[in-house]
């Protein structure tokens, strides 16, 4: 009996079928994870519009807020602590430098620092740094007042024993306050602007009352 010839199997055939198998499966996956993408695209895009449709209005939609909070002038009072708020509230406000400013910002600045965490050596482990900012808002240039306003904020901070550590511990409270408090007067006037406050001076209509009656005659 004679031995068949053994005939190599021909290119494609068996071992690309293995192969085209799992890339088939593969490129199913990447084709799902694209239609997920879609949807997910989709209903944010859905969210989005019901939410434009009942109303809803970001504070920052409305152009004239943030011109406004641009064309604010910062005054705050000498001082570290001043010197950082002012600078945050200029980053907060994206603050317009080549144009002419239409309110004009004062601060006034109260600090406190508490002991907290007292050891047995009478010594704090902690303190607790509490940072008050009092902002009067005017328009220019005819200086009323528009608006006032206060914002608090109270924070704790480890107390090292190294004395330059405990310095730096301290001032990096203080630039974390006011970066806090840059950022709460901020959320403030845009809601104030984005609502369409009256100026605080805007002085009230008084209605005289009636008279009942017939007026009595002398």
């Amino acid at each position: 009996m004679k031995a068949r010839p053994l005939i190599p199997a021909k290119a494609g055939t068996q071992d690309e079928s293995a192969v085209m198998a799992p890339r088939g499966r593969m490129d199913s996956r990447l084709h799902g994870n694209e239609r997920t993408k879609g949807l997910a695209a989709l209903a944010l895009l859905g969210t989005g519009l019901a939410l434009a449709g009942c109303g809803f209005t970001p504070l920052y939609a409305d152009r004239g807020v943030v011109t406004n909070l641009a064309a604010i002038d910062v005054v705050a009072p000498q001082g570290r602590t001043g010197f950082l708020l002012r600078q945050h509230l200029d980053d907060a406000f994206a603050k317009n430098r080549g144009g002419p400013a239409k309110y004009s910002m004062r601060l006034a600045l109260s600090e406190a620092r508490y002991p907290r965490g007292i050891r047995t050596d009478n010594v704090a482990t902690r303190y607790e740094y509490v940072l008050t900012a009092d902002y009067t808002l005017a328009n220019l240039p005819a200086g009323d007042i528009a608006k006032t306003g206060r914002v608090r904020v109270e924070l704790t901070y480890d107390s090292a024993d190294q004395p330059y550590a405990s310095i730096a511990a301290q001032q990096d409270a203080q630039d974390r306050a006011a970066e806090e408090a840059a950022r709460r007067i901020q959320l403030e006037l845009a809601a104030w602007l984005a609502t369409g406050e009256p100026t605080a001076t805007t002085p009230k209509t008084v209605v005289p009352p009636k008279s009942s009656g017939n007026p009595r005659r002398g």
